[in-house]
């Protein structure tokens, strides 16, 4: 009790941690270390799993704990908040440090640059390209988690021809259990999802698939890429038993090693070298494997989740203008993001979920951070502002 209220830390003790909120849970390891007395605190992406409004909480204390004499280090990838509560910087760039800089004395252009080693290109306006069509519907879909309680409640979603519809929550709200869903490798109790207007609902991956559906899941090392084969035979899972992959049962090397080699060129894939071994590649050019592998078919829809997860500021540049290029030849996209500033900037529409339900979808013009922050901690009643 003393140390929150010192640092102005409130935590209810009793509480089970499962059943607190990320932003709590938090609190609680910060109280944790400040109970064994360190002085020194590094924060790993703190803010992964936040709210915007749980963000602020967690720098008032960040503040305090520096006026306290407590030294602080806060490892991130996102600019504003390295400027919004350090005193210097140093940046990272291929394991060397790229710059050491004075907050108050830098703009997050010049991190940025610092970061990549070049000028970053600026996210083209958007246009309206979507059309009346929807590519998919989802109406009253319900399903269970992996510990059998409610995941999804009642989710209604459509996603048009031409259009990126942003789904924004904190982790843990049924984003996960959403996308797989509809690749049909979770399976609904109740409610339908149709593409293209054909009925889903109960489909396997294959054919879900085969009706032009493209994956690109959260965690690429697990559910993405088989990490001890060969960028080239990552590029064909899936269609590893087609022509001109395979015929009567026996891979075609020289198709696939050539398709590999166009693909790894294509795809921007470092080194391109499609013999080189998918893990030993760098984060971001694994995400290079698995998108280019998924939008080489140019598919109707697109379900990916967390796509710049771990990324460096010019990868994260890649996969959007890759997304973008779906956007703008038709394909609709549905992006599953815990990165506020991502959804904002691709999405024509942002659903947001709580709780396994969505509860508001609104224009990105009125988006805006506050606003979505209250939503996604289950303020549903902004939505009808």
């Amino acid at each position: 009790r003393a140390l929150e209220s010192r640092f102005g830390i409130v935590v209810e003790p009793g509480a089970r941690i499962e059943d607190i909120p990320l932003g709590l849970q938090q609190r609680v390891e910060i109280l944790k270390v400040l109970y064994r007395g360190s002085e020194l605190l590094i924060f790993d992406e703190p803010t992964a799993v936040l709210t915007p409004q749980e963000v602020d909480e967690l720098f008032v204390i960040v503040r305090q704990l520096r006026a306290e004499g407590k030294t602080l280090i806060l490892i991130t990838h996102k600019l504003r908040e390295v400027l919004a509560v350090t005193d210097r910087i140093s940046v990272l760039r291929q394991g060397r440090n790229a710059a050491q800089l004075v907050t108050k004395e830098t703009n997050a252009a010049e991190i940025a640059k610092a970061m990549v080693g070049r000028e970053l290109k600026e996210l083209k306006a958007r246009a309206a390209t979507g059309t009346s069509l929807p590519i998919l519907q989802i109406s009253r879909l319900e399903a269970l988690s992996d510990r059998g309680t409610p995941a999804l409640r009642g989710v209604d979603l459509v996603v048009r021809e031409g259009e990126i519809v942003g789904v924004a929550g904190v982790g843990g709200n049924g984003q996960s259990e959403l996308a797989q869903c509809i690749l049909g490798l979770r399976p609904v109790t109740e409610g339908t999802i149709t593409v293209g207007g054909a009925d889903i609902t109960r489909d396997p991956p294959k054919r879900t698939r085969a009706r032009g559906v493209a994956y690109v899941p959260e965690d690429r090392r697990v559910e993405g890429l088989v990490l001890l084969f060969t960028i080239a035979d990552n590029f064909i899972l899936g269609k590893q038993d087609r022509e001109p992959y395979a015929r009567r049962g026996v891979l075609e090397r020289d198709a696939i090693a050539k398709d590999g080699d166009r693909l790894a060129k294509d795809f921007d894939v470092r080194p391109p070298n499609a013999k080189a071994i998918v893990g030993t590649l760098s984060g971001g050019n694994q995400q290079k494997v698995v998108l280019g592998r998924e939008i080489s078919e140019s598919p109707r829809l697109i379900v990916i989740s967390q796509p710049t997860r771990g990324l460096d500021i010019a990868a994260t540049e890649y996969v959007h203008e890759r997304l973008l290029e779906q956007r703008a030849r038709g394909c609709g996209i549905l992006l599953i993001s815990s990165e506020l500033d991502e959804i904002r900037a691709l999405s024509d529409r942002i659903a947001v979920m709580f709780e396994g339900r969505i509860v508001a979808t609104l224009a990105a013009a009125d988006a805006s951070e506050e606003r979505l922050g209250l939503l996604m901690a289950g303020h549903a009643e902004v939505a009808s502002h």
